[in-house]
Parts: C-alpha cells; structure tokens; sequence
C-alpha cells in the first residue's frame, strides 16, 4: 500500500489540502442569486491554485457546505452533478493529483465522481461497522464499494482512504472496541489506507492515538483533522501524510478563504521533515 501512495504522490508524507465547495444546488444554503455553479467553480479553481503554489501535494474537493448534512443512500444527482463539474474544472487547472469525499458518507457519489474526473482516491467515514452521525446512524459500505468499484473497472484507479472512529459523531455503539481493534476491523474488510481524527474539525488526534492506529495495521495512516505547523512534525512522526484545511484558512476557520502564507508555513515545516531536520 505504501507504493501505491507512491504512485499518486512525487512526495513521501504527502500533504492534500482541501477544496471546499460552496454551497451547492440542491443544498439549504444554495442561493444562485448570491453564488452560482460559475461562481462557485471560479472559487474552488482559484483556492486550488493557491494550495498548489503554496506547495501542498495533493487536493481533495468536498461539498462540506452541504449542511446540514443527510446519508449517502439520499444523496440526489444533482450533487454528484455539482462535484463533477467543480472536480473537472480544479483538475484542469493544477498539475496535483485530486481525490473526492462527498458529505456524509455518500460513498457511491464520490466514486462514481472520483472515475469521471479521474481523481486519485476518494474519503470513506464509515467503511466498516457503525456510528452514530449529525444525520442518523451510519453503517458502513466497504462491502458495497468495493463490489461497485470492481464494476467499474477501477480498482487500479481510485484508492480507498478509511476514516476510522470518524470525527463529528459517536462510536459508544461500538464501544467495546479499541481504536486499534476498529483500525483491524478496517483493514480485514479491504480498507486500502486509513485516517485518523480528532473529535471534529480542526481538532488533532493525540499522537498516541496516532501511534497505536500505525503500530496496529499494515498500511498507510493519514492524519484528517487539527494538524498545524506547530504539530505536524509531533503527528507524522508516526502516519505517513495528512489531508489539512482549516490551517490552511485564514484565522484557521475552515470557511475562510485559502491563505498562500498559512499554506507556505506548514509546507516548510513539512518538508524540515522531510529532510531530516
């Protein structure tokens, strides 16, 4: 699994930025007289670009301003519609590879997406086992992914990257499992690499957290939530990446506009580290 990160990403310890998609049509905060598709994808092309200058190594677009949010089974097309127009435009704009999450947990969308834009990987919150989210219990959909993944013929194509013990929600139904037992569970049911979070966005999972999720299973631990230049060298010290947005905000709020300064901060904290420093 670590050569297939290594077949997206130039870099080891990739960086992906996030691309925050405004509200989109269909979604309660969709105004097409305020902001439209055009304007929309204008925002998203232009944050990518920034991101990319600013060094990072990989982009992932999601509709995180969909909220509040409803289950993957009830996601409409007129989403998957909205991705797909925004993802095709940023990949024609960057030279980074991109990857999709489609909110909350609509893992068919964002591979269906992921496959027509041709993005790298895609975010699962819930690839095995259950928890309780803002929007109902969510059950998880490895088994059906991988079996829709097959049909169409993109096994080779879109990596799977696993939430485990996923932020914003709560696990007490599976509670009598460890973190390191929850990672297993991923992993045995086909998980090609996982993501490790803090409680909800822009909080940081404890490097013991991190350390026991890397030391329990075989492949690649990405951090997805809280990392800042002041802790990325603490935090990748035991996973092998992270997928960043609010630091790379302004003020740190992930509805803020992308800043180069803040993005170039933390990528040459990355790359001290990279380098042995």
């Amino acid at each position: 699994m670590e050569q297939r990160l290594s077949k997206i990403f130039k870099h080891e310890k990739p960086i992906i930025g996030m691309v925050h998609l405004r509200p989109l049509p269909g979604s309660p905060m969709y105004d097409k007289k305020k902001m439209g598709m055009e304007q929309i994808i204008d925002i998203a092309v232009k944050e990518a670009q920034l991101l990319e200058k600013g060094g990072v190594d990989g982009l992932q677009i999601e509709n995180i301003w969909d909220y509040p949010y409803i289950k993957g089974c009830e996601i409409g097309p007129e989403t998957v519609a909205a991705m797909t127009a925004a993802a095709t435009y940023v990949r024609q704009a960057v030279k980074i590879p991109i990857g999709v999450n489609c909110h909350l947990n609509g893992g068919e969308q964002a591979l269906a997406i992921a496959v027509a834009t041709g993005a790298k990987w895609m975010r699962v919150f819930e690839w095995v086992n259950a928890y309780v989210s803002h929007a109902g219990i969510l059950e998880g959909i490895g088994g059906k992914l991988a079996r829709y993944r097959a049909a169409l013929d993109a096994r080779e194509d879109v990596l799977f990257l696993c939430d485990v013990n996923v932020k914003h929600g709560s696990h007490f139904i599976i509670s009598d499992r460890s973190f390191a037992e929850q990672a297993n569970d991923a992993v045995t049911e086909g998980a090609e690499a996982l993501i490790v979070t803090g409680f909800e966005t822009g909080i940081a999972p404890t490097p013991e957290k991190v350390k026991e999720f890397s030391d329990s299973v075989d492949v690649p631990v990405l951090l997805g939530s809280g990392t800042t230049s002041e802790n990325v060298k603490e935090l990748l010290e035991h996973s092998d990446g992270a997928i960043v947005g609010s630091y790379f905000k302004e003020n740190n709020d992930w509805k803020q506009p992308v800043s180069l300064e803040r993005t170039k901060q933390f990528m040459d904290a990355v790359w001290s580290i990279r380098n042995g420093k």
